[in-house]
């Protein structure tokens, strides 16, 4: 190096050049001698190699970081050429717009960014996406100057260029939608009210109703029926025990107003309705599963899976291939009379009012149609539809009530089509027991059975009319006449299964309830048929109980194999036994046990009366043994007259409207004589946690089971356990057991649904 400068300073000759030239012999003088003589090739072939030499001396002594120049130019590459060249430049000055993006990575070279990279890579375009800003600040600063608006313009868009470079890293090209493309997307997936059959919308509007109705009161409906299969007797029997296998039936699990509309559509109603056993008792298995939850929503729905199902006769496969080919084999119902026709188009636009959501003028135009022409089945039928959706989104009964009167009137009609007949009687039932007008249901069902004597699906209706109003005798009577006609009907079996178990034919029950379940037909996927199966089962001592408990977990209609309620709030938390603290109901159990003995004391004088105020436990819950309860509180309302006999319990109780206002328990004294066994069984609702109190107990042979774990009882001491798990109790000891029970809210429940979920 210092020859070559020295030699630079001497005479301005290359230093490469001069030692070439003595390499060969020359010497200064030849050198000018060379200038004068050589030929042009000569000197090319100089300078060429001087430039071979320099290039060779400047990567040999390192003398400019060449990945460091390409690194900092590739930052403005702006056009994805790969380089930084003069369309780079014009691009980042704002006078040519930006070509398309570089292409992403290869899925190979995403492949191999491995995850403990990943960070790493992220963080290096973050430094990336701070230099890039800087640089062009700096470069640009001056050329821009004048141009503050594409400044930030061509930032952002060279951040965005980097933003879907790390989301295109991690395996997929993750783009960021817009906006306007998230609108785009969901007016797509919305489609408007009129392309929405009104079954859906229905149950969608139902549905929301049901969700949200702990923010609204319910309107006038009934609290529950007679005829209540899942839960304990209703307040008109306060006293009656608690613990029970769902011995009742109802159809509809939950008060009406919490029901389901049926499913009916404008759609099915001028086109598509059948008028069949399948769809007509599957709309109203719909309607009843969607009944089964309570405004809060009932119990947590679990991912289906059948794949091992070897319970199930039938696949669902095969099940819904002939569900397909049964509805091919279907023709359309016929709504309209030959005056009906023409006047289809003005039939036509009012339905259109009504099947966009439009019901006050639906209601109108119906109403007018009506009063021009009075002998229009179809008209009276629209404007019944009208009113029922009215009652519905008023929550009026009276108009509800309206809609009943004209469903009514068109069968009274002339020349009404058989298939209209059906809708309407059909409607008009249901509307009936939405009502809690279960004899008047039951006599519009008899009109449907006598027009329609062939069609087994009104029979199987009516059936379940009678269990409502708790006739269990003719309902079974109207099943035996199902399945002589149809001996296959997995309707009619599993309520005919259910009434022999109601009758205590538990061994003769099992096979109707199974076939019925495996049959797979519509109205048959129910929880309570699982739940008494199950329940018949155990009592027979066969462990497949615990099988078909298990499909009913599977299917969605248990929370688990051991917590079997029907009636459950979504999302609190389950385990069969509880400490105080974990309650929060620390102050509760602390005046229980505290005061005990004034509760045994007065409960032990209520024993002593001649007339006894204890009632036998009559829900069949017992293998053998005597029990009886003495109830205070039921369904949150306090029972006056029992309180008279025991007034500072009741006194005391007051303080905690956590147990006396439970409208989903009760407060009760319980005594169980020696030798008494209960069945296992389960409560009907998550919705409250059981405190037994110990009154009097003796030493040995008294234990209960929650679930799997078994616990003892001790005087002045609260067990707490959670009775929606399944339970079972032994009174193996030589005297007396008795016990103070006090049901209180789950305490994860809210306010808002302590106050309106439907008492049970």
């Amino acid at each position: 190096m210092a020859s070559r400068k020295s030699s630079r300073g001497a005479g301005g000759s290359p230093s490469p050049g001069s030692k070439r030239e003595s390499k060969h012999g020359g010497g200064k003088n030849g050198k000018k001698e060379g200038l004068s003589g050589s030929s042009f090739f000569t000197w090319f072939m100089v300078i060429a190699l001087l430039g071979v030499w320099t290039s060779v001396a400047v990567v040999w002594f390192e003398l400019v970081d060449y990945e460091e120049v390409l690194g900092k130019l590739g930052i403005y590459d702006a056009d994805g050429d790969g380089d930084f060249d003069v369309e780079d430049a014009k691009v980042l000055l704002g006078l040519k717009e930006r070509s398309v993006p570089a292409q992403p990575p290869s899925p190979d070279s995403e492949e191999t960014i491995q995850p403990a990279e990943k960070s790493y890579v992220e963080s290096e375009h973050k430094n990336a996406d701070i230099e890039l800003e800087e640089e062009i600040q700096s470069v640009l600063h001056e050329a821009l100057h004048s141009q503050p608006g594409e400044k930030h313009e061509d930032v952002d868009e060279s951040i965005n260029d980097h933003w879907q470079a790390k989301e295109e890293i991690h395996g997929e090209t993750f783009e960021a939608p817009t906006a306007d493309d998230l609108l785009r997307e969901l007016e797509n997936e919305m489609p408007e009210a009129y392309e929405t059959p009104d079954s859906v919308q229905k149950d969608a509007d139902f549905l929301a109703d049901d969700l949200g109705a702990v923010e609204s009161e319910p309107y006038e409906a009934p609290v529950s029926y007679e005829y209540d299969m899942d839960v304990e007797k209703t307040v008109t029997d306060p006293e009656a025990p608690d613990d029970r296998v769902h011995g009742d039936y109802n159809e509809d699990h939950e008060p009406k107003h919490e029901k389901q509309a049926e499913t009916e559509d404008a759609d099915e109603i001028i086109e598509d309705f059948d008028t069949d056993k399948d769809l007509s008792v599957e709309s109203k298995h719909t309607e009843d599963v969607v009944a089964t939850e309570p405004e809060e929503s009932e119990m947590p729905a679990q991912a289906e899976d059948y794949s091992n199902d070897d319970l199930v006769g039938k696949s669902e496969k095969e099940t819904e291939q002939d569900k397909t080919e049964k509805a091919k084999k279907k023709k359309k119902p016929k709504l309209l009379n030959k005056f009906d026709k023409t006047i289809k188009a003005e039939l036509d636009a009012a339905e259109k009012l009504r099947k966009k959501g439009k019901v006050e003028e639906a209601l109108r135009a119906f109403e007018a149609l009506v009063n021009q022409y009075p002998q229009s089945p179809r008209a009276r039928y629209g404007k019944a539809q009208s009113e029922d959706d009215l009652a519905e989104k008023m929550r009026s009964n009276e108009m509800l009530q309206k809609a009943i009167n004209t469903y009514d009137e068109v069968v009274s009609l002339p020349n009404v089509p058989s298939d209209l007949i059906k809708l309407s009687l059909k409607r008009e039932a249901d509307r009936q027991q939405f009502l809690g007008r279960m004899r008047g249901s039951l006599v519009t069902l008899q009109k449907l059975v006598q027009l329609f004597p062939g069609d087994t699906s009104f029979k199987n209706d009516l059936g379940v009319g009678y269990l409502l109003i708790g006739d269990n005798s003719n309902a079974k009577r109207v099943y035996e006449e199902v399945l002589s006609l149809a001996p296959n009907d997995g309707f009619a079996k599993v309520h005919y299964g259910f009434i022999l178990k109601a009758e205590n034919k538990i061994a003769e029950s099992i096979p109707y309830l199974k076939e019925g379940l495996e049959s797979g037909d519509p109205g048959t996927d129910d929880g309570r048929f699982y739940f008494h199966l199950g329940d018949a089962l155990q009592r027979m001592g066969d462990k497949e109980a615990y099988r078909w408990y298990e499909l009913g977990y599977q299917r969605g209609h248990f929370a688990s194999v051991w917590q079997r309620s029907l009636y459950n709030v979504k999302g609190l938390k389950a385990q069969p036994w509880w400490t105080a603290r974990e309650t929060g109901y620390t102050e509760l159990v602390k005046s229980l046990e505290k005061n005990w003995k004034l509760i045994r004391d007065e409960g032990l004088a209520v024993m002593d009366k001649k007339r006894s105020l204890f009632l036998p436990e009559d829900e069949n819950l017992r293998e053998k043994g005597d029990w009886s309860q003495f109830t205070l509180w039921q369904q949150g309302r306090k029972n006056e007259n029992a309180c008279k006999s025991v007034p500072k319990t009741c006194a005391l109780l007051e303080r905690f409207p956590e147990a006396t206002g439970c409208r989903r328990g009760q407060i009760k004294y319980s005594i169980m004589h020696p030798g008494t066994h209960v069945w296992p069984h389960t409560g009907p609702t998550n919705c409250r946690l059981r405190m037994h109190l110990g009154l009097v107990i003796p030493k040995e042979g008294c234990r209960i089971r929650c679930a799997q774990e078994n616990r003892t009882w001790e005087e002045g001491k609260v067990l707490i356990f959670d009775d929606s798990f399944e339970h079972e109790v032994w009174q193996d000891a030589g005297s007396y057991r008795l016990i103070f029970i006090v049901d209180v809210w789950h305490p994860e429940l809210s306010a808002q649904q302590r106050r309106t979920l439907p008492a049970i």
